[in-house]
């Protein structure tokens, strides 16, 4: 029979935050050379599959309970687990790590909304003045196991790109529309980097970001300049773009997932912050840029903005955000 600790995580969303939660599903893997299954919401399973330390991927029917939710906890109850680590914190997370069959249930310390009384333990106190991947290992700590250097062990099949470097990514749309940097800002960041470096030009998003991103295409089009401007938005999926970043030079980003996919896979990032704390979400690792401007009232978090300008988003210009891209790609051979 074997050893190996069984381990089940649950994580269901969001994107950038399952990439966050990475470093610690492989600390705990490789420290206890555990057997991982991992609880996640259906649209972000073609993603966790591409994490080939993960041995089972749950779908949460977190939109079709009624009809589906039976089966989903057949499926949670069919294997005995040493351990259900909730890296979510949130009541649905915590309800779903109760029903599953462990011997210990695990939560993180930003647990919220009444997490807590479903979990036999905490990993450690709230401290949210650090970042979300140092947060998640916490649990690490707590079960006293050696901490190892932070890893991001995903795989995406590699897009065949024959445009010439350097190739450089933008996402002009995050989720949130105080998040978002100027379109027009995007517009000319891009227009400098092909006309001084030749750079191709890749544009992603969501369908519903397609038409913003061929307006930019468009617009590069028409002007003279060296390189390819291809808009993919909505022409993607999760896993396809992490392939297609694989072959990028410099991705230029909102806060938002895409920033996170990018930095986990090593690709340099160069990203504005309005309303979020960096140092609580910006790219983790070396190498990266992040923009920021001195607004008393940054960061905030709030969803929407109390004012009618931006200005924590309007007040990056454009210079800042060139001169922060030239860095990266002035290496690139």
């Amino acid at each position: 029979m074997s050893s190996r600790k069984r381990i089940l995580v649950i994580k269901l969303s969001s994107f950038g935050d399952i990439f966050h939660a990475l470093p610690t599903v492989n600390n705990l893997k490789v420290a206890l050379d555990a057997e991982i299954d991992w609880v996640t919401q259906p649209e972000y399973v073609e993603l966790v599959s591409c994490i080939p330390i993960v041995s089972e991927v749950i779908p949460f029917p977190r939109r079709e309970l009624l009809p589906r939710g039976r089966a989903f906890i057949r499926k949670l109850r069919s294997r005995k687990y040493d351990m259900v680590i909730d890296l979510q914190g949130l009541l649905k997370s915590a309800i779903v790590a109760r029903l599953a069959r462990g011997d210990k249930t695990i939560g993180p310390s930003f647990q919220r909304e009444g997490a807590r009384l479903f979990y036999d333990a905490v990993a450690a106190r709230r401290d949210k003045n650090r970042h979300a991947v140092d947060e998640n290992l916490d649990v690490v700590r707590y079960l006293g196991l050696p901490l190892l250097p932070v890893a991001f062990p995903v795989v995406f099949p590699e897009q065949a790109v024959d445009a010439p470097a350097p190739r450089v990514a933008i996402v002009p749309v995050s989720r949130r529309e105080n998040k978002n940097w100027p379109v027009g800002n995007f517009l000319q960041t891009a227009r400098v980097l092909r006309q001084e470096f030749g750079a191709s030009i890749f544009l992603f998003g969501s369908k519903t970001d397609h038409g913003v991103c061929e307006g930019l295409r468009s617009e590069l089009l028409a002007e003279s300049g060296q390189g390819t401007v291809v808009n993919l938005a909505g022409k993607t999926s999760l896993v396809e773009m992490g392939g297609w970043f694989l072959r990028m030079n410099l991705v230029v980003v909102n806060d938002s997932g895409p920033l996170h996919m990018a930095a986990a896979l090593g690709i340099p990032v160069v990203t504005m912050f309005g309303p979020t704390d960096p140092h609580r979400t910006g790219p983790y690792g070396a190498g990266h840029r992040v923009i920021t401007t001195k607004v008393a009232c940054r960061p905030c978090f709030d969803r929407v903005c109390k004012f009618p300008e931006v200005e924590c988003m309007n007040g990056i210009s454009t210079d800042e955000v060139i001169a922060a891209a030239r860095e990266v790609l002035i290496k690139v051979k």
